[in-house]
């Protein structure tokens, strides 16, 4: 490891944060930052190729609930894909940047965002939205990847049930919604982790949280709330649902399953699974059959006090009688920012675990009766509530070590090692077939760890702290690991662990280099 150095660092200009991961093809680095701006670098020089800027309106950021910041791009047949804060999805020449197509994919009057990437499935480039704490009902869209022709579109929550439903899923979930919850939004809006499985022809979309996030003002009869912070399994051609898998029934707490979805094989009692990994904000670590949506285990990967246990028969969380906060204010773990974010978590088939870059935090939840609904607004008609009680967990761990890299075993669902570190807020992680795991952290610095022990190898201090994870390529025969540094987002500006913000950059490393 000591012979680990840096080829290049390229300094993009911007402040604000950079969450995504590069993507590199046939020896070109392409970037998307801040304001969706993508870069095509030349890995071997370092240097820019082109730049394209979508030149979104600078009023979109009012619309933004985490900062005006991109979470990466996709390519086919020579296009780039980004998708615009604005509600665009625009498809760029490869070797030009050069616009091909463009298509509007929201409502610009409502408060719509995208800062997640777009994913490819088969011939199709598909792409969700954010919005649900500002009144949005959530959908994915599938767009033919060549010439921008919608082929569907997958509502996530149903609307008006006086006007005809979109599909039979929405009229059969509409009977787990009461009130009148569609004057809301609803929410669910799949605004990050996706995934593709070619052989088995499914295209899986992790759902987030509701709008607002309490469920006694979103559908005050109760009711699961389906396809909230949900797992789903589409058709990638036709769009209809395949099957689904409700990590949050009825979610209170702003849980979404957005986070990464990780398609693994893994032996599970003598067997070969096809499975999907996920760990998302309500704290438990899930294994699913990704052909059928078969829940195989799930346990905590942090400290949770708003459920006992994944009942395994039903599927379904076990509740604390505290967990919905209805008669006073609640210490709820995890809190609104999860056990694990948006962050990518990465799995190892050498090692068989999965690094997941996780947090320790919680929140006091309780039920404002005075809650009115503000369009355009922040809803989450939570909040302290006078002259109710407010009960502190006093089992909850208690430690100015916020964050952590956990090493967790899927198969034993137990933790086999962890990092702390102080700040919360830390970078996703690539794991490598040289038994290696990288990190970058809110301190700035950039880590390797030993895969198997979590022991530290390597380190380098690039001066502003990382929330993006990195990439690993090769060019020419050589091994590069590249990754944008840049603090920003939900909570980056303003905290201690920000005092030296410098311009966002690439770094990129090889053996021998510098």
């Amino acid at each position: 490891m000591e012979r680990l150095g840096l080829v290049w660092r390229l300094n993009l200009g911007t402040t604000r944060g950079i969450e995504a991961t590069p993507l590199v093809v046939d020896g070109i680095l392409y970037q998307s930052g801040p304001w969706s701006v993508v870069y095509a670098v030349d890995t071997r020089k370092g240097e820019i190729r082109w730049t394209y800027d979508p030149k979104v309106p600078r009023t979109f950021a009012e619309k933004a609930c985490c900062d005006v910041v991109n979470r990466g791009l996709a390519m086919y047949r020579g296009h780039i894909f980004v998708g615009a804060l604005d509600g665009r999805l625009i498809a760029l020449d490869a070797t030009t940047g050069a616009p091909v197509w463009e298509v509007l994919t929201v409502d610009t009057t409502q408060h719509y965002t995208i800062t997640g990437a777009p994913r490819i499935a088969g011939d199709k480039v598909v792409i969700g939205n954010a919005g649900a704490d500002f009144g949005t009902r959530g959908y994915v869209t599938a767009y033919d990847a060549l010439s921008g022709e919608q082929a569907w579109r997958f509502y996530i929550v149903p609307g008006d049930p006086s006007q005809p439903f979109e599909s039979p899923e929405m009229e059969a979930a509409a009977k787990t919604w009461t009130g009148e919850w569609w004057k809301y939004g609803g929410g669910g809006n799949a605004w990050d982790g996706m995934a593709w499985d070619p052989k088995l022809n499914l295209l899986y979309i992790g759902t987030g949280n509701g709008g607002p996030w309490n469920r006694l003002h979103r559908s005050p009869g109760g009711g699961d709330n389906l396809y909230l912070s949900s797992i789903l399994a589409l058709n990638p051609q036709t769009g209809r649902l395949v099957w689904h898998y409700q990590t949050t029934p009825g979610d209170s707490w702003d849980y979404t399953a957005t986070q990464p979805l990780v398609l693994a094989d893994i032996e599970i009692g003598g067997v070969l699974r096809n499975v999907i990994l996920q760990a998302p904000k309500n704290g438990f670590f899930y294994v699913l059959d990704r052909r059928t949506g078969e829940l195989i285990s799930a346990k905590p990967y942090v400290y949770v006090n708003w459920a006992k246990e994944i009942d395994l028969q039903s599927g379904r969380p076990v509740e604390s009688d505290f967990s919905r906060y209805e008669q006073l204010n609640a210490e709820i773990f995890p809190g609104p920012g999860g056990g694990h974010s948006w962050q990518p978590m990465a799995y190892s088939p050498q090692t068989g675990l999965v690094y997941i870059p996780a947090r320790e935090e919680g929140f006091t939840f309780g039920h404002r009766p005075d809650w009115q609904y503000k369009p355009g607004n922040f809803n989450t008609g939570t909040g302290n509530a006078a002259g109710n009680p407010t009960r502190r967990d006093t089992a909850a761990p208690r430690s100015e070590y916020l964050g952590r890299l956990i090493a967790w075993d899927p198969v034993a669902q137990e933790e086999k090692w962890r990092v702390p570190y102080k700040a919360p807020w830390n970078g996703g992680v690539l794991t490598t077939a040289g038994g290696l795991v990288f990190q970058g952290t809110a301190e700035g610095k950039f880590v390797a760890y030993d895969a198997q022990s979590g022991k530290t190898l390597w380190e380098a201090d690039l001066g502003s702290g990382i929330i993006a994870a990195p990439a690993s390529y090769e060019v020419d025969g050589k091994q590069y690991i590249s990754l944008a540094v840049g603090w920003g987002g939900v909570v980056g500006q303003g905290t201690k662990f920000t005092e030296r913000i410098l311009p966002g950059a690439i770094y990129t490393f090889a053996l021998d280099g510098q």
